[in-house]
């Protein structure tokens, strides 16, 4: 029976991290950003490398796409691990993720199921329905953390809810290996949850 795979959308988060960034950007960032809206990503990359080395965590967290997407640069997974990383540390919600998904795949850096998990975790608890998803995934599969299929129905009931669709059939899915008791409190689970904003669940 194959369950959900990980959930990858670096081109998407490169979007959000344009239309979410905050009001308060430098000149030189608002610089590489309008380069790379208009494709000159070697621009970007320069304008973005020296704020990023400052620790801008936007400059960080859109050079590690410019590395892991190769736009303006050969495609480096090992750099782009790194300004992940760098992003990750200061709370990124879209940095976590990309940097739990490239310990998971062992793209760029060691695969390493249990700093997947820590870094899916962080992003998690932010809301980010994508790494709710790839959470789950991996308590089901027993990946980093022990198997429960508790918490994995709880994640991805989670994960439906904030709007990834293939979640729905994953619940189905690993409900199928459930008791009745163990869905009743993977939905009690969620309710309590969502109801602490995703934290400590």
């Amino acid at each position: 029976m194959k369950i959900y795979s990980f959930v990858r959308d670096v081109t998407l988060c490169f979007l959000l991290s344009i239309v979410l960034s905050p009001l308060g950007w430098s000149a030189d960032f608002q610089k590489g950003l309008t380069a790379a809206q208009n494709g000159d990503f070697a621009t970007a990359l320069r304008e973005w490398m020296a704020l990023a080395e400052q620790g801008d965590v936007l400059a960080q967290y859109n050079l590690g796409l410019l590395y892991d997407m190769g736009k303006g640069v050969p495609q480096d997974y090992k750099v782009a691990a790194k300004w992940f990383t760098e992003a990750a540390k200061q709370g990124d919600a879209d940095a976590q993720y990309n940097i739990g998904h490239m310990y998971a795949e062992g793209q760029g850096v060691i695969q390493d199921y249990k700093m997947a998990v820590m870094w899916f975790t962080r992003a998690a608890e932010q809301g980010y329905a994508s790494a709710q998803s790839n959470l789950a995934y991996m308590y089901d599969k027993g990946w980093g953390v022990l198997q429960d299929l508790v918490y994995a129905h709880m994640w991805w009931n989670i994960a439906a809810s904030n709007g990834i669709e293939i979640a729905i059939e994953n619940i189905n899915k690993v409900a199928e290996r459930m008791t009745t008791e163990q869905i009743a409190e993977a939905q009690k689970l969620a309710r309590e949850c969502v109801a602490k904003n995703y934290k400590g669940c």
